[in-house]
């Protein structure tokens, strides 16, 4: 079963309003650049990635938790992050029952995260080619 297939696996037996957030989130997330890629990491973890983890989702018993990797790093003018607040690295949003999904402001936080990875990625040296085998070095 590939990622997409466990994600889907996993919010169909949330039959509960988790469910339809935990789905919403995902749809914005993943809309929100083609390039996006979703993982499944530690025994039960959607993760959406490209560049590196932009944002991780679970459903607790009494929330759905979105958490950006590098959210401490990212403009939050929407106010939308309200855990993980005193972290170094890592922001989230809880969201609870009847709350509802800013989508604008989600999506821009996503859209930061790719800047913020890509940014990361730019400029690292490329591998370095395999060493010539001295051995059939002409004399």
């Amino acid at each position: 079963m590939n990622p997409s297939e466990r994600i889907d696996q996993y919010i169909s037996v949330l039959t509960d309003w988790r469910g339809k957030t935990l789905s919403e989130l995902r749809e914005i997330i993943r809309n929100t650049d083609p390039g996006i890629i979703e993982e499944w990491k530690w025994m039960g973890s959607p993760v959406w990635s490209l560049h590196g983890i932009l944002a991780v989702g679970n459903a607790h018993k009494e929330k759905v938790k979105v958490t950006f990797a590098q959210g401490a790093s990212l403009p939050d003018p929407s106010r939308v992050f309200n855990a993980g607040l005193e972290g170094n690295r890592w922001r989230a949003i809880d969201l609870f029952e009847g709350d509802k999904i800013n989508a604008a402001a989600l999506r821009k936080l996503v859209q930061a995260a790719i800047a913020l990875n890509s940014s990361k990625t730019r400029g690292k040296p490329k591998a370095k080619p395999a060493a010539r085998n001295k051995s059939n070095k002409k004399a």
